[in-house]
């Protein structure tokens, strides 16, 4: 191998050079830069115009949007959420219950995309934090560093080891299995888990208290509004003592709980709730959303206050106003024919900061007034069209617990025939979508909703460019280099100095990304060296996984800077020792599994 630099390499090392420093700049986001680097690629003839666009079509890209999608079904059935709030308890000490949400919050991020495992716990974090009187900030990083680490264990868990993976495919015609990870990805999530849980936590300075943003908190609203009791509700013979202990664990209150239309009053001990009952509670759209799945409840039908909602289809609950031009003004719910003529229902109403508590459907709208409506998922726009009102910001959908089993059991078939080689895995996630849309656990609409589309891009714009590190012998040159550096020492110090590099690169650059540039180098390297390529290859998952300085090498930190009220440099503080730990556990378990 000639250690000249060509034309063509310098090129393409120049092209990285510049897509690196625009990343870490972040004035751009990071699709459209890998995008701009793969078409100066190109232009530049370091990449085959013909190729060009091959990313699209790569197992693994495909793989991450199937997993993407696959979490939006497992969420939408609030199978996940469920669990997740058995395992909160604002009582245990800051230690426990970090065991406990860390070691759901890895479990889950084996099975899903580690970004949606923490989207579903932060909530349940937060609320326990201000439970307890303690700020959120204390447990957000360790909660986002424990769904990171669950993602090392399985080929899905994270897109890192779907990227190796499709390259040891075309390398060697054979990719990596389901749980191949786990033996160097578990015990480092292991040993991370209890480090951030034990020790790590108690490093984060006193002044992350911030819970949730003042923006944040200024956008949540809570409604008062009504909640039916079915039959088979899990509300079903509780007391009013207990009613309302279940809604303070969700953050909502219980107002009242009303029969035929009537406010029962009495001994809290000695009121049981009945099939038809309504609970009058105040609270955002989200917790009531929670509190209705938690509890087995039904919203209102629009017509009769104890008739439950039966919905044919997906719903959703939106906020709009009405202003000067709406057609709900000077009319009630009943005088707009909401239920008849739209299919709607309205769960709450806002007047100038107040909330109206009392008999809604007979309230008469004003201008300027919020209301919460409950409406058909596909028929949204049309009625917000057709009753002439400003929709705000965001919606909240309404959770298909009926499904969750479905949901849940074709996944696990899914998983288990991967894992015992009846099927490849993009194929098998293929299967569990087809199956949720056709039996309504995801509609149309939401798959395409679901999949971050910022992250395909940047996937299927860099492995063109990756595949050029080989193809211009640019990887083959970087090994070269390597193998040169530890000539003489031992062939595992190779190993670590590669996966030393990708985690360090990890921390300022995209960590798929990194996997993609990093994979070409390991394999050139394991060719120079004539040692095991998957020796090499495991190293680079595990890297490029452990992105923990800084809040932009992983959506997990990013998505946890802004409720923890974290400054760029605290990330040092937890997350330099997990680093450490990742490379003192994770370096050895590659060698004993994977020797050289």
């Amino acid at each position: 191998m000639s250690a000249e630099i060509t034309a063509a390499q310098m090129t393409l090392f120049a092209i990285f050079a510049g897509v690196v420093a625009l990343m870490v700049q972040g004035r751009l986001r990071h699709d459209i830069v890998a995008f701009a680097g793969l078409i100066a690629g190109v232009l530049a003839g370091v990449v085959p115009a013909e190729g060009a666009f091959a990313g699209f079509g790569h197992p693994a890209v495909m793989t991450v949007a199937l997993v993407l999608l696959v979490s939006a079904g497992l969420t939408r059935t609030g199978a996940v959420n469920a669990l997740a709030r058995l395992l909160s308890n604002a009582e245990l000490p800051v230690s426990l219950h970090l065991l406990r949400l860390g070691a759901v919050g890895a479990a889950l991020s084996t099975l899903m995309n580690n970004v949606t495992a923490l989207a579903l716990l932060m909530p349940v974090d937060v609320a326990t934090a201000r439970k307890a009187g303690r700020g959120a900030g204390l447990t957000l990083m360790a909660l986002a560093f424990a769904t990171i680490l669950g993602g090392m264990v399985t080929l899905i868990g994270t897109p890192p080891n779907l990227i190796v993976s499709g390259f040891r495919a075309e390398e060697t015609g054979q990719a990596f299995g389901f749980l191949d990870f786990a033996w160097a990805g578990g015990p480092v999530a292991l040993a991370g888990l209890l480090y951030v849980a034990l020790i790590g936590w108690r490093f984060l300075p006193a002044r992350a208290e911030g819970d949730i943003s003042a923006e944040a908190e200024a956008m949540v609203r809570d409604y008062v509004t009504e909640l039916v009791v079915p039959e088979k509700a899990r509300a079903l013979d509780m007391t009013r003592t207990e009613l309302r202990s279940a809604c303070e664990a969700l953050d909502c209150t219980l107002l009242a709980l009303k029969r035929r239309g009537r406010r029962l009053h009495g001994p809290a001990r000695g009121v049981t709730v009945e099939t038809g009952d309504t609970l009058v509670v105040e609270a955002s759209p989200t917790r009531l959303e929670e509190l209705r799945v938690e509890l087995g409840l039904a919203y209102p039908d629009g017509s009769a206050e104890d008739a439950p909602r039966i919905a044919g289809t997906g719903e959703a609950m939106i906020e709009v106003v009405a202003g000067r031009s709406s057609r709900l003004l000077g009319r009630t719910a009943r005088q707009a024919r909401l239920a008849s003529e739209h299919d709607c229902v309205v769960l709450g109403i806002l007047r100038q900061g107040r909330t109206i508590r009392d008999r809604l459907r007979d309230t008469k709208f004003r201008e300027g007034d919020i209301v919460l409506l409950l409406v058909p998922e596909d028929r949204a726009e049309a009625i917000v069209a057709a009753l002439r009102v400003l929709p705000l910001d965001g919606r909240e959908v309404v959770m298909k617990e009926s499904r969750a089993a479905f949901a849940v059991g074709l996944f696990l078939l899914a998983i288990g025939a991967t894992s015992l080689g009846f099927l490849a895995m993009p194929v098998a996630l293929g299967v569990v979508v087809v199956g949720y849309v056709l039996f309504d656990v995801l509609n149309i609409e939401e798959l395409y909703d679901a999949i971050d589309w910022p992250v395909i891009v940047l996937l299927a714009a860099l492995i063109p460019l990756g595949a050029a590190m080989d193809t211009t012998g640019a990887s083959a040159l970087v090994a070269g280099w390597l193998a040169a550096a530890t000539a003489g020492l031992p062939a595992w110090v190779a190993v670590a100095v590669l996966m030393a590099v990708t985690m360090l690169v990890s921390d300022v650059l995209n960590n798929n990304a990194t996997a993609i540039l990093a994979v070409p180098v390991g394999l050139r390297l394991a060719e120079t060296t004539a040692t095991n390529p998957d020796t090499y290859l495991m190293a680079v998952a595990l890297g490029a996984s452990c992105a923990f300085l800084t809040p932009i090498g992983h959506q997990n930190n990013t998505l946890v800077m802004g409720p923890g009220g974290y400054r760029f440099s605290d990330y040092w503080r937890l997350g330099v020792p997990v680093e450490v730990i990742a490379m003192g556990v994770g370096l050895p378990a590659i060698l004993m599994a994977w020797p050289l």
